[in-house]
């Protein structure tokens, strides 16, 4: 048995229930299907009533699933690139106890830095994993008892030696792991093609007509990486105004000046396409 199907069957035998955490991101159709099949009882949409409540819809649904050889889970697991979320194991009645649980967990920073931590992302949760130590798991993983999760092209498991309720420490450690850069730029990727193609289909059906999507999107984030951009509002920006521009490329003129500032480069730029947009003065 490979390392998924071991786990289930173990978890399976202590008494656990196993749960699934799914991103909803590009497996819509496998979450509608168990959404339908389990009924409003057996499923979570972990962003509602949160600060992230209007992207619940998109968002990580939490499952609890009654075989341990349910059919779409083990379709999930046959997933080449099986970046679709992870599964865990715990009571059968810890549905809303795991979901309020990630909730705590979901808002990181102070105002006006807020961020949304993206707990269901496998590569996130296994990076998270590999660099705590043993004592910080039952504060990440709460009521969890165990989880089988894909992480850099192996399945791995971690058990949890105290699942239960903990409160949110006051520094989560898992929050203070670096994230290699190697790492951030296939997650940047990942999340900026599935903005684009729900929200620009349009502007980006245009684009595949003409040139590979993929190259032209990475072109473009190695182009923010070398302009210093780095903040969302600056990618975005570069990013739409590609989609429009003739080639689907920024014009010679976006190059930074001398002695200017990332920031005071991003600030010239969009004040001129507002200009140019007639919707503000230079």
């Amino acid at each position: 048995m490979n390392t998924p199907e071991q786990w289930r069957y173990e978890q399976s035998r202590m008494g656990r229930c196993i749960y699934l955490l799914l991103d909803s991101d590009g497996k819509r159709q496998e979450r509608d299907a168990l959404v339908a099949e389990l009924g409003n009882e057996r499923f979570r949409e972990v962003y509602l009533g949160t600060p992230a409540h209007s992207l619940a819809s998109a968002g990580p649904y939490l499952f609890q699933i009654d075989q341990v050889n349910h059919p779409v889970v083990l379709a999930l697991i046959k997933v080449l690139e099986p970046d679709w979320g992870w599964l865990a194991s715990g009571s059968d009645s810890d549905l809303d106890t795991l979901t309020q649980h990630w909730r705590d967990r979901l808002v990181t920073g102070e105002p006006p830095n807020q961020a949304l931590y993206r707990f269901h992302d496998n590569r996130v949760l296994g990076r998270a994993l590999a660099v705590l130590q043993p004592e910080d798991y039952s504060g990440y993983l709460g009521p969890m008892a165990s989880v089988c999760y894909w992480q850099t092209e192996q399945w791995k498991v971690t058990d949890n030696p105290a699942p239960g309720t903990h409160p949110l420490p006051a520094e989560p450690a898992w929050l203070n792991i670096p994230t290699p850069q190697a790492t951030y730029a296939a997650v940047q990727f990942d999340n900026t093609r599935r903005y684009l193609m729900r929200q620009h289909t349009e502007p980006l059906a245009g684009l595949a007509e003409q040139q590979n999507i993929d190259v032209w999107l990475r072109t473009q984030l190695d182009l923010a990486r070398t302009w210093e951009w780095q903040e969302p509002d600056a990618i975005y920006f570069l990013l739409t105004q590609s989609l429009r521009a003739p080639g689907y490329a920024p014009p010679a003129s976006w190059q930074p000046k001398p002695n200017e500032t990332p920031a005071q480069h991003f600030a010239r730029l969009y004040q001129e396409a507002l200009y140019w947009q007639g919707e503000e003065p230079v």
